[in-house]
C-alpha cells in the first residue's frame, strides 16, 4: 500500500483493495510500473515498524491482532479498524481520509512521531516496551573491500534486537553514496546497533564486506538529560569516545541541531581488510 506505506501479504491485499483507494493504494511488487512518487512515499515512512508505531500505538486488550492462519472476516475487522477507523491510533492524530487520497508520508515529521507511543507487545520473555526510535542515515562507504573480479555490489544491514533492515545495494562501487534513511524501534532494553556491509551476489550467497556495532547508549543518554531539544539552540550535548574496544576512527560527537538530537559516526569496518562506513544517527523520543 504505497500511500500508507507498508507491504501487505496476498491474504490482506483484497480487504485492502476493499477499502477504496481513498484509503489505500495497492500496487504488487513485481507486477506493476511503480512511480517516483509511489517509492518515495515508501521510502518517506520507513518501513512497516515505523507505520505500525503510529497505526496500532493503543491496540485494546481483546483486540488481537490476526495471525497468518486467520480468517477473511477477521483480517478485514482488523484492517478496518487499523487504517479506515484508525482506532489504534491518538483520536489527536487521526487523519481524515477524503476523495483525495493523500499520501501518508507528510505525518511522519519529527513532531508527529514525538507524539505518540508505541504499546508494548509479545515475545517469548513477556513484554518488550518501546521508548524510541532511531533514524539511521547510512550516508556513505569508502574503499570497501573487493568481492567480485574487481569491484563489489555493497548494501548495509542494520540489526537492532530483532529487527532487521537494509539499504539499496549500489552496483559496482567501492565508494558508495546511499544518503538512505532506515527507521528502527528502540527496545527497553536495547543492545548495540549492529552493522553489516555485504556483497551483493546473483547466484550465489551474498559475500560479507565487515561489520561494526554502534553504543547508542551515548546518544540516548544525553538526549533523555536534555529533555526537550527544541528549547535548546545547536549545542554539543554529548560524546561517544574512541577506543581500542570500538570500531570509531574518531570520537562520535552528539549534537543538538535544529532542535533534534544528532550524532555523527565513522567507523571502521571490522573482520575486513578494508573499509570505512559514514553515518548519522537521530533519535526520536516517544511522549512518556
Amino acid at each position: 500500500s504505497w500511500n500508507i506505506g507498508v507491504f501487505i501479504c496476498l491474504k490482506c491485499c483484497d480487504v485492502h483493495r476493499s477499502l477504496g483507494t481513498h484509503i489505500s493504494k495497492v500496487l504488487s511488487v513485481t507486477l506493476d510500473e511503480w512511480s517516483n512518487e509511489q517509492i518515495d512515499a515508501m521510502s518517506e515512512v520507513g518501513g512497516n515498524s515505523a507505520a505500525n508505531a503510529i497505526y496500532e500505538a493503543y491496540i485494546p486488550e481483546g483486540f488481537s491482532k490476526p495471525d497468518p492462519d486467520a480468517g477473511i472476516e477477521e483480517r478485514k475487522r482488523f484492517i478496518r479498524s487499523k487504517y479506515e477507523l484508525q482506532e489504534f491510533m491518538k483520536s489527536s492524530l487521526r487523519i481524515s481520509t477524503g476523495k483525495s487520497s493523500p499520501s501518508f508520508k507528510s505525518i511522519f515529521s519529527s513532531k508527529f512521531m514525538d507524539s505518540f507511543r508505541i504499546r508494548p507487545t509479545d515475545d517469548e520473555d513477556g513484554m518488550v516496551e518501546f521508548i524510541g526510535l532511531l533514524k539511521v542515515t547510512v550516508v556513505k562507504g569508502t574503499n570497501l573491500a573487493i568481492r567480485d573480479m574487481m569491484t563489489s555490489d555493497p548494501y548495509v544491514v542494520l540489526t537492532l534486537g530483532q529487527q532487521t533492515i537494509q539499504t539499496a545495494v549500489i552496483p559496482s562501487n567501492l565508494n558508495p553514496v546511499w544518503d538512505e534513511e532506515l527507521m528502527l524501534s528502540v527496545p527497553n532494553n536495547y543492545g548495540p546497533l549492529k552493522l553489516e556491509v555485504y556483497d551483493h551476489d546473483m547466484f550465489s550467497a551474498d559475500d560479507i564486506m565487515g561489520e561494526a556495532q554502534i553504543d547508542i547508549q551515548p546518544l540516548i543518554s544525553a538526549a533523555m538529560a536534555y529533555g526537550d531539544p527544541e528549547m535548546f539552540g545547536n549545542m554539543q550535548i554529548g560524546k561517544w569516545l574512541k577506543s581500542e574496544d570500538n570500531a570509531l576512527i574518531e570520537d562520535s560527537i552528539i549534537n543538538i541541531i535544529d532542535g533534534k538530537v544528532k550524532q555523527d559516526v565513522q567507523l571502521k569496518l571490522q573482520n575486513v581488510e578494508c573499509g570505512e562506513l559514514h553515518l548519522e544517527v537521530e533519535w526520536l523520543p516517544l511522549d512518556q
